[in-house]
């Protein structure tokens, strides 16, 4: 075939692929049509337009609604663990903080929006302690909870929660995708999603040949007492995804989201690694995480540990075992902790 048909062929073949490239990325973030109707936790919610004045009860959907470029439409935000990411903290400075932990009904209505988002469906949900999806239904303001929190997840009982399958990070891609939608921004909302995906597959791929196989593995999020039974993650949230990541084994093996576990329990186990969370919220007294370090340290039961006598402790920010955009960090600094020990292969 003559150079020139060649190049005519292979020229009109990529202006082909390039268009359809270009329509199925359309297709993908086409303007939302309203009213939307979307399914979520178990309910029915339904918007006539984009939402202007939003309530975030819970710092992962704040963030999420900040990558989206949507801070102005931000009114208000409670239920932060650690300071807000740094590339918004420009927006955040602008928006009301209603609480640290939780906030009233009143409130939150005080703020007139009309959408209402969760991170966690105790705080808005059938039992939940800032208002019922229904109490907000009577006055007329939609509610929206995180998929994370009820796919896969049976909040109906008392705690944190018991997770029946394990989280994966195509919830919050989901929960990206959603408010794509009910914003009208799903071109942001794709390109976010993209921009996770791979950083999350890089990171994989960077742990491939470090990945640590059954190497035994606690993480403790903080306790009621500082001597008492500790909040460990179990053995489908968030904590045990990134341990999966890395082939490591979480020595909880309940349901449950955030199980109460005894010092006596996690000795019978010997972890080789103890991750402690750190975080600014103060609601448990080892929120702190110096006296979650002195307490392994000092604790006659926890300072025999293999883990605590070997230094393998990874302090691990609390934005990693949460539900959100920083989750893949979790995946990175474990790895790079473990790799240092010496126990990967």
């Amino acid at each position: 075939m003559p150079a020139t048909r060649l190049l005519a062929r292979l020229l009109k073949a990529s202006v082909a692929a390039l268009f359809g490239t270009v329509i199925a990325g359309a297709a993908l973030a086409a303007p939302t049509q309203y009213p939307l109707t979307l399914e979520n936790c178990r309910e029915s919610v339904t918007f006539a337009a984009p939402p202007k004045r939003v309530v975030a009860i819970g710092q992962t959907q704040t963030e999420i609604l900040y990558a989206l470029g949507l801070g102005d439409r931000v009114v208000g935000t409670a239920v932060w663990f650690s300071p807000v990411a740094k590339p918004y903290e420009a927006v955040n400075a602008k928006v009301k903080r209603l609480a640290d932990n939780d906030p009233s009904f009143e409130a939150v209505l005080a703020e007139e929006p009309d959408l209402v988002t969760a991170m966690f469906e105790w705080h808005v949900g059938p039992n939940g302690i800032v208002g019922k999806r229904d109490q907000f239904a009577k006055v007329k303001v939609p509610t929206y909870v995180s998929p994370t929190d009820c796919v896969g997840k049976d909040n109906s009982g008392a705690g944190d929660g018991v997770r029946t399958q394990m989280f994966t990070m195509e919830l919050v891609y989901r929960n990206i995708r959603e408010f794509g939608q009910i914003f009208d921004v799903s071109d942001r909302a794709e390109a976010l999603v993209a921009e996770l995906k791979a950083r999350e597959d890089k990171a994989v791929q960077a742990v491939a040949s470090l990945k640590a196989r059954d190497v035994p593995v606690v993480v403790w999020f903080s306790s009621r007492d500082i001597k008492g039974d500790g909040f460990m993650a179990g053995k489908n949230g968030v904590p045990a995804y990134i341990l999966s990541k890395l082939g490591a084994r979480n020595i909880i093996t309940t349901n449950e989201e955030w199980p109460l576990v005894g010092w006596e329990s996690i000795a019978a186990a010997n972890p080789a690694v103890i991750v402690t969370v750190k975080m600014d919220r103060r609601r448990f007294p080892a929120d702190d995480i110096e006296k979650k370090l002195d307490f392994l340290k000092t604790d006659p039961v926890a300072s025999k540990l293999d883990a605590v006598k070997n230094q393998r402790i990874v302090i691990m920010d609390v934005g990693a075992t949460r539900a959100g955009l920083d989750t893949v960090d979790g995946i990175e600094a474990l790895a790079k902790a473990i790799s240092g020990f010496g126990l990967a292969p």
